[in-house]
């Protein structure tokens, strides 16, 4: 679809000085809307999301740098085109996972994770960034979007405990 939504791509530490907060959505991530397909770059509030509860409106939309730890997900790693394209993501971006992984790891039909739980070290494999742009979502309430075929949690999303899967 567009080109790998990442920064600047490193091996090296980052310091912790140097990080700042890793809430959002990197630059280039293609989002579902009532409007189409379209990078998270271009949306702006009132926008109409497509969330796991239907439909929503965008109320607000930060964007901030982020240097850090990060997982590189590589195109199709979990699954029927999911993601859509190879995309990096700071390392606790919490995902809704509802496949056979949930039950396998979390005993769960569905869990919300961090990405870094998910890491294979091939497929889906730690990283570090020294340059990432990122775009905060924000809801009237806690959401999952589509992003990529992923569904990402916006607004540090509160899951039941059924779902929730504590990053420890």
């Amino acid at each position: 679809m567009s080109k790998m939504t990442t920064g600047h791509v490193t091996g090296k530490k980052v310091g912790a000085s140097q990080q700042v907060k890793t809430k959002g959505i990197a630059a280039g991530t293609v989002i579902l809307t009532l409007d189409g397909a379209l990078p998270v770059d271009f949306l702006s509030p009132g926008d109409r999301i497509i969330t796991r509860e239907g439909m929503r409106v965008l109320r607000k939309v930060s964007v901030h740098r982020y240097s850090g730890p990060a997982i590189r997900v590589a195109e199709g790693a979990l699954g029927h085109d999911r993601p859509e394209q190879a995309l990096v993501l700071p390392e606790d971006t919490m995902i809704l996972i509802r496949d056979w992984r949930a039950e396998a790891l979390f005993g769960k039909a569905q869990a919300l994770v961090p990405m870094s739980r998910l890491a294979d070290g091939e497929f889906i494999a730690p990283t570090d960034v020294l340059s990432m742009r990122l775009y905060d979502l924000q809801f009237d309430t806690p959401q999952i979007v589509y992003a990529e075929g992923l569904e990402l949690a916006c607004d540090a999303v509160e899951a039941t405990e059924a779902t929730r899967i504590a990053a420890e």
